[in-house]
């Protein structure tokens, strides 16, 4: 299904030389949970990426509260685990949560084509019986050259001076935040103008796994093929299930705003809403 594996697949192709597996567990609260979570058991074979140090760069006055890492260092890391254009990696966090996705499209982003996310997560695995490990598997060095697909992002400049007529803004948020309700991390509350709720956990059915490609086309139905979609949620995390789901539903034209909703209030002259859109 597109860009997602299941368990049972991931475990009949885990002898495969050219597959590496890319535990990405997090929380946004607490960040090193993740790692912690990884030492103690993790699927085997699987290297760890870490939310703020490796899948983000650092935070500045603007940019929002996860920008993109620098690439050259990011690559470098996805070397070290024996990355290259050529690989296959699986990449998977707790339960179908939005970190996986990130790192899906940072992958997607630098050129590693083949890359999918586990159904279910690490979740999933356990609960379909496969095995874990708390071995730590050896690093394997290959050269890998990113070939960053920059036209896949917008900065802020480019959000605000939009065509409202032929692009639509996404704001993948939960909808009290989006309107302004509960606001949990920034000073501000709402969402940039014109941007229309798609709430990300909506890609996924009620047992939390990825709908099929024929429900994603349903629930963007009211979205054009044809038009630019930019997806933005509050600092580029939870933005990328909804890049995911996209394009699995046959939308080509997806960027992401890496900064967000964080990134847009960093500038004092931009306005928020607080209406449905």
């Amino acid at each position: 299904m597109g860009y997602i594996m299941s368990p049972e697949h991931l475990h009949k192709q885990m002898e495969k030389e050219d597959i590496v597996i890319i535990d990405v567990r997090s929380n946004l609260q607490r960040p090193d949970e993740g790692f912690e979570a990884y030492k103690e058991s993790h699927i085997p074979g699987a290297y760890y990426l870490h939310l703020e140090d490796d899948l983000s760069g650092e935070v500045q006055e603007h940019g929002g509260n996860h920008p993109l890492p620098n690439m050259e260092r990011f690559a470098k890391k996805l070397s070290e685990f024996g990355i290259d254009e050529h690989s296959q990696v699986v990449i998977y966090d707790e339960a179908n949560e939005m970190f996986a996705a990130r790192a899906w499209w940072l992958l997607q982003y630098v050129g590693v084509d083949q890359t999918f996310v586990l159904n279910g997560g690490y979740t999933a695995w356990v609960q379909d019986g496969y095995e874990v490990t708390d071995e730590v598997p050896m690093k394997k060095s290959k050269v890998f050259q990113p070939k960053v697909a920059s036209d896949t992002t917008v900065t802020m400049e480019e959000v605000r001076n939009r065509d409202k007529q032929e692009t639509i803004l996404i704001d993948s948020r939960a909808f009290d935040r989006y309107l302004g309700k509960t606001e949990p991390l920034y000073q501000k509350a709402g969402h940039i103008p014109g941007a229309k709720n798609y709430f990300w956990q909506d890609v996924l059915d009620e047992k939390g796994n990825w709908k099929s490609v024929a429900e994603l086309q349903e629930h963007f139905k009211d979205l054009k093929q044809a038009d630019e979609i930019i997806v933005s949620c509050g600092s580029g995390i939870s933005a990328c299930p909804n890049i995911l789901a996209l394009q699995m539903a046959g939308f080509n034209h997806v960027k992401l705003y890496p900064g967000s909703f964080s990134d847009w209030i960093s500038y004092e002259e931009n306005k928020v809403e607080t209406k449905v859109e």
